[in-house]
């Protein structure tokens, strides 16, 4: 399968660039990447958006979370150049939203995001921090009309300082089997709306809903397709 070479966005892209900001590595030899796509729905299978995520040339499996900061930046990096970069946002998500997983460098500034805060949600991991600088990000990427999501919400600390700066809080349907309905109050405590995450199947979707969930990610919508992002033409195959 061809591979998605990464580039610099072109100038019909926008950039949030300050004094201290900084692009993270982009060469070819560096950084090549599929790009992994899954849709976020509503419970009637209407698409909101969908959640691009980083693929490796390989067909090994990569845990981005075990990298470096500086490899998770490139990742990250990477994603946002196949989805904003060439031909645009819409060649991949058409009018819908486009979640991508942030890194800490990216919340507090070091690194440029997009200037497309309309389509832009930025997913928070488990792994980064909230300490006084990323709050504050959060908060002032918020008031320039970034949404912002909890990623993998199983109620850590970091996790619950976020949520009053959230407008999603995605749950894995595993951490709720293991942490109960108390885990699902604790993220709608600011009022999020709430996603499920990995559901397989449709008794399951109907269960998340009855517990007040109002959008779906998982093999029962659609397994994640990996593409080429080139001449904004995806060439999908089911992962």
């Amino acid at each position: 399968m061809p591979v998605c070479h990464v580039v610099a966005a072109p100038s019909s892209v926008e950039w949030i660039a300050t004094d201290t900001a900084r692009r993270a590595p982009r060469s070819a030899a560096a950084w090549r990447a599929r790009l992994g796509r899954q849709p976020i729905v509503t419970s009637d299978g209407r698409t909101i958006g969908y959640e691009f995520l980083y693929r490796a040339p390989s067909r090994r499996p990569v845990r981005v979370d075990r990298w470096t900061a500086a490899r998770q930046d490139g990742a990250t990096s990477a994603v946002l150049d196949c989805v904003f970069g060439g031909s645009g946002v819409s060649s991949v998500a058409a009018d819908h939203l486009a979640f991508v997983n942030v890194t800490r460098s990216y919340l507090v500034g070091e690194l440029s995001l997009p200037l497309d805060p309309a389509r832009l949600v930025l997913e928070i991991v488990e792994s980064v921090h909230a300490d006084p600088a990323v709050l504050a990000g959060a908060k002032a990427l918020r008031a320039r009309g970034y949404r912002i999501a909890i990623d993998d919400f199983v109620g850590l600390d970091d996790q619950i300082a976020l949520l009053p700066h959230a407008d999603y809080v995605k749950l894995d349907i595993r951490d709720l089997a293991r942490q109960g309905t108390a885990l699902i109050r604790l993220a709608a405590r600011f009022g999020a709306v709430l996603v499920a995450e990995r559901v397989e199947d449709e008794p399951t979707l109907d269960r998340c809903a009855a517990a007040g969930f109002t959008l779906f990610q998982g093999n029962v919508v659609q397994p994640t397709i990996v593409f080429e992002r080139a001449s904004g033409v995806p060439s999908p195959r089911t992962r």
